[in-house]
C-alpha cells in the first residue's frame, strides 16, 4: 500500500482528488495558492494532518510566486498565509503547519520547501508512533481475540500524509492478526467513510463492512463492536475532541455500552490555547451537501439545512486521546488518578506523606501516572496527576510538574513488572534505614515478611540520599537489573521507603508491611525473630 498521499513534483503539490474516489483515481496538480485553498475548501484535500501539510506547501508556493527581481514580497506571502489558514477554521493543524514554516519565508522559497518536505517525513513517523501506541492500548482494553472495530470518517493516508492515525492503529492491529472486522460508518453527508475508508481498507486487505451512521449504536448493543477508533481535527486543553460530525453520538453510544472510545491524533492537533470544547469554532458548510448528493437533489428545492462539519465530544466520554507521545488524556488516565488521590489522602492522614512529601504512581501501558510535584498530599485531586513516559521519565500530559522521585518510579517500572509504586516517609522504616547507613536491612523470621512476597528472610537495599534524584534512580535501576529476584521494596537514607506491587493496593500493603516490620525491630531491638525467641 503506497503511503504517499502528498508529493512535490516540478514546483507543484500533487495529490489525489478525494472528491472523485472511489469512482476515479484522479490526480490534482496544485501550483498556485488559490488552487491549494480551493482544494482544501472543497475537500479535494481533507483530514487535519493532510490539510496542514498542504497549507505549508501553499506557503512554499506563495514564497516562490512573490519572489521577483526586487526580491521577496514578504507582506504578500503573509497575506496568502492568512488566506490559507482561513480555508478551514476548525482543524488546528492547518494554522499550526502554516505558522511553523512561515518564518522561513524570509530565507526564500527553497527554505520553506525544505522544511515542508521534512514535515512529510516527520508526519509519517508521528503517525506510526501514535498508531502503535493506540493499538497497544486497545489490546489492553479489549478481549484477547481478534477484534471487531468501528471507525468514523477517514483517518488513513488520505487524511494524513502517510500511514494514518486511527486507521493506522487498525493497520497495526491487523498486522498483529488482531482484527476480525472493521465496521465503517458511511459518514454523512459526504460519505468519507463509504468512499475513502472502505477504499483504503480494501487496499490494505483488512476485512470490513459498511454501515449507515445511525446503525452504529445498534451494532454496539448487539455486541458487534469491541472498540471505537476515531481521529480528531482539534483537541482542546481540557481534552474535548472536535472531529467529523457524528463522532459525539458515537462516543455517547460507546459510553453507554462500556466500549472503549479511543482518539488517535498527532500532537499538532492538540490546541493548548483553546481551553475548552466550548471555545472551538465549528465550521458550518453549505446546505447543498445535505439536500443533494452527486449532483442529484435528495430534498425539495429550497429546503433549509443544518450542516455543521464537526461536533465536539466532551472529555468524560473519551477513553483516551493517543498521540505519538502515548496516552495524553482520557478517562483511562482518570481512574488511576482518582485512585492515587484517594491513597495519597489516606497515607497523608497517617503521617506517612506529610506536607508535600511522598509520591505514588500507577503504570498505564508504556507510561505511568504520578503525583505532581510540590503539592500537599492531603489535598490532591485527579487533576494534580502527571503522565510520564516510563522509558525516559518525560512528562507527556498534565498541568503539573511530575514528582521529583519520578526517576525512582520509572527505574522500578523499567526493571520489574510492577503495576504501581508507593514512596512514603513512614517513621519506623525511615529511621531504621537511616541508622543502617549504606548497608541493607536484613530481616528474618517474622510472619509479616510474607506480605512482601518473601518466605522467612527479607533483604531491603538502602540507597544513599542525593540531591540529584536521577542519580538515585540510576542506582536503583542498576541494582534491580543485577538482582532480578529482589524484594519489592527499597529504602533511602533519611528519605523514606519505596514499595511496589501488581496494583496500587498491593504496593500500599507492602509499604504497610515494611513499616510494621521496622516498628517491630525498633521495639524489640532484633531484626531476626529467632534472636527474640531465644531471649524469651
Amino acid at each position: 500500500m503506497d503511503d504517499s498521499s502528498l508529493r512535490w513534483v516540478d514546483g507543484a503539490l500533487v495529490t489525489l482528488d478525494q472528491r472523485a474516489l472511489p469512482r476515479e483515481t484522479r490526480e490534482l496538480r496544485l501550483g498556485t495558492v488559490d488552487a491549494v485553498i480551493e482544494a482544501i475548501g472543497t475537500l479535494a484535500v481533507r483530514g487535519a494532518p493532510a490539510i496542514g501539510i498542504a497549507g505549508a506547501f501553499g506557503v512554499a508556493i506563495a514564497a516562490a510566486a512573490h519572489t521577483g527581481p526586487a526580491g521577496l514580497d514578504l507582506a504578500a506571502v503573509r497575506a496568502d498565509a492568512d488566506r490559507l489558514i482561513a480555508a478551514r477554521p476548525t482543524a488546528v493543524n492547518l494554522a499550526w503547519a502554516v505558522r511553523r514554516v512561515l518564518p522561513l519565508a524570509a530565507d526564500g522559497a527553497d527554505a520553506v520547501l525544505a522544511a515542508v518536505l521534512a514535515m512529510l517525513d516527520e508526519d509519517a513517523a508521528v503517525n506510526r508512533a501514535a498508531a502503535t501506541h493506540a493499538a497497544d492500548l486497545v489490546r489492553r482494553l479489549t478481549p484477547d481475540r481478534p477484534l471487531r472495530l468501528l471507525t468514523h470518517c477517514n483517518t488513513g493516508r488520505l487524511a494524513t500524509s502517510a500511514f494514518g492515525t486511527a486507521f493506522g492503529a487498525i493497520r497495526v492491529l491487523a498486522e498483529r492478526g488482531a482484527v476480525a472486522e472493521v465496521l465503517v460508518d458511511e459518514t454523512r453527508p459526504l460519505l468519507q467513510g463509504a468512499r475513502l475508508t472502505t477504499w483504503e481498507l480494501a487496499a490494505a486487505g483488512i476485512p470490513h463492512r459498511l454501515t449507515v451512521d445511525s446503525a452504529a449504536a445498534w451494532a454496539m448493543a448487539n455486541g458487534l463492536v469491541d472498540a471505537v477508533l476515531v481521529g480528531a481535527d482539534r483537541i482542546a486543553a481540557d481534552g474535548s475532541v472536535a472531529n467529523k460530525i457524528g463522532t459525539y453520538g458515537l462516543a455517547l453510544a460507546a459510553h453507554h455500552h462500556g466500549i472503549p472510545f479511543v482518539v488517535v491524533a498527532p500532537e499538532s492537533t492538540r490546541d493548548p490555547a483553546t481551553a475548552t470544547g466550548a471555545e472551538i469554532v465549528v465550521e458550518q458548510r453549505a446546505a447543498d451537501e445535505v439536500t443533494g448528493f452527486g449532483g442529484a437533489a435528495t430534498a425539495p428545492a429550497g429546503t433549509a439545512a443544518y450542516n455543521p462539519a464537526f461536533d465536539v465530544t466532551p472529555p468524560p466520554l473519551v477513553t483516551a486521546v493517543v498521540t505519538e507521545r502515548g496516552v495524553v488524556s482520557g478517562t483511562v488516565l482518570a481512574e488511576p488518578a482518582r485512585a492515587i488521590a484517594a491513597v495519597s489522602g489516606e497515607l497523608h492522614a497517617r503521617g506517612w506523606m506529610p506536607g508535600t512529601a511522598g509520591n505514588i504512581s500507577v503504570r498505564s501501558g508504556p507510561d505511568a501516572v504520578i503525583t505532581g510535584s510540590g503539592l500537599a498530599k492531603g489535598e490532591l485531586g485527579p487533576a494534580d496527576m502527571v503522565t510520564v513516559r516510563i522509558a525516559d521519565g518525560a512528562a507527556i500530559a498534565g498541568r503539573r510538574r511530575p514528582s521529583a522521585e519520578t526517576a525512582i518510579h520509572t527505574a522500578v517500572y523499567r526493571t520489574t513488572d510492577a503495576g504501581a509504586v508507593v514512596h512514603v516517609h513512614s517513621p519506623a522504616a525511615t529511621v531504621l534505614a537511616t541508622r543502617s547507613g549504606a548497608g541493607p536491612l536484613r530481616i528474618s523470621g517474622y510472619e509479616l515478611i510474607k506480605g512482601l512476597g518473601g518466605g522467612t528472610e527479607l533483604t531491603v537495599p538502602v540507597f544513599a540520599n542525593h540531591a540529584d534524584v536521577t542519580a538515585i534512580g540510576a542506582e536503583v535501576e542498576r541494582y534491580l537489573r543485577e538482582n532480578p529476584g529482589a524484594a519489592p521494596a527499597l529504602a533511602i537514607t533519611a528519605h523514606g521507603i519505596t514499595t511496589w506491587g501488581a496494583d496500587l493496593a498491593q504496593a500500599r500493603d507492602r509499604a504497610e508491611c515494611l513499616e510494621a516490620l521496622c516498628e517491630l525491630i525498633e521495639r524489640t531491638g532484633h531484626a531476626h525473630a529467632d534472636e527474640l525467641l531465644e531471649i524469651g
